[in-house]
């Protein structure tokens, strides 16, 4: 028999984790459904120095596991399992499907993020979080007086590699093509910074490294020559792509796949929410992931109460 929650959140990264603070303590039988490891995507970060609360900084995998606490002490569950399909079943339940069974739900609330695109590289993996990062905001201040690269070639490398010059004392953009896909006017902005050196037509082939990253293994991909560069830390910022493959028959998707929402996070589909960075104009911050979780998650129970 398949059991009935009053809501199911589905991802257990900040924004999943409040909205399954503020959903339990507001006593609904609540379940969060996480494929992988509880926290997400900010477990990577050596430190957050930018959520209000912490004046010395957390480390990420710290703030999550405190998120974690906090919402089972008000009898949150939490299942590690994947989330292969969802049935509206109209107004009143909504079934959730896992590679662990199937669970019922009077709402849910979407809060799968969205993943990093990755260079899929020797030592990628291996030195995550220890000179590997996907956000020069989050860890950009921890190289100060170090050099580093950054890998992709649109806005939000560009200007995440402008942002790194405040700490670094050099920062290479590594792009595969002779030109970048940024706007005129944060090219510019790169191109007059002195710190900022640009290694064209060119791809990291491997990441090496003792403890921490010391150096890239880079190859040009019009002359084939490989070469070593050395730096204290890569980030790759070669965009994201949200996890909304099994949402299209369900909710409305913008065209990157980002689910829309109105104010209150609702989507199309009623008592069906979406939070954090999986929906469309997020900022792709730790603190307003949060935010959208606790709001998600109180007009979730204003909807539950309606029925």
């Amino acid at each position: 028999m398949v059991e009935l929650y009053d809501v199911i959140i589905i991802g257990g990264g900040p924004a999943g984790l409040t909205a399954g603070l503020y959903s339990a303590r507001a006593r609904l039988k609540t379940l969060l459904l996480e494929k992988a490891f509880v926290g997400g995507q900010i477990v990577n970060a050596e430190r957050v120095d930018n959520y209000p609360g912490f004046p010395e900084g957390i480390a990420g995998f710290d703030l999550v596991m405190f998120m974690q606490q906090q919402a089972t002490k008000y009898d949150l569950e939490i299942a590690n399992t994947e989330v292969t399909a969802i049935e509206n079943k109209g107004k009143y339940h909504k079934l959730v499907s896992t590679t662990d069974g199937s669970y019922e739900a009077k709402a849910l609330i979407i809060a799968g993020g969205a993943e990093h695109n990755h260079l899929a590289v020797p030592g990628e993996q291996e030195f995550m979080g220890r000179g590997v990062s996907y956000c020069a905001t989050c860890d950009g201040a921890f190289y100060r007086d170090q050099a580093v690269a950054i890998v992709g070639g649109g806005d939000s490398a560009v200007v995440e590699a402008v942002s790194l010059t405040k700490f670094a004392s050099k920062v290479y953009v590594i792009h595969r093509r002779d030109q970048l896909r940024a706007s005129k006017l944060v090219q510019e902005q790169a191109f007059a910074n002195e710190k900022i050196e640009f290694i064209w037509n060119t791809v990291v082939e491997a990441i090496e490294g003792d403890a921490k990253v010391q150096k890239l293994i880079i190859k040009n991909v019009k002359t084939k020559v490989q070469s070593a560069l050395e730096v204290a830390a890569i980030f790759v910022s070669i965009g994201l792509h949200p996890n909304t493959e099994y949402l299209k028959d369900i909710v409305s998707l913008d065209d990157e796949g980002y689910i829309v929402t109105n104010e209150k996070l609702e989507t199309d589909a009623p008592g069906i929410l979406a939070a954090g960075d999986i929906r469309q104009s997020s900022v792709r911050q730790v603190v307003v992931a949060a935010g959208d979780g606790a709001t998600a998650a109180i007009y979730t129970e204003k909807y539950v109460a309606g029925l």
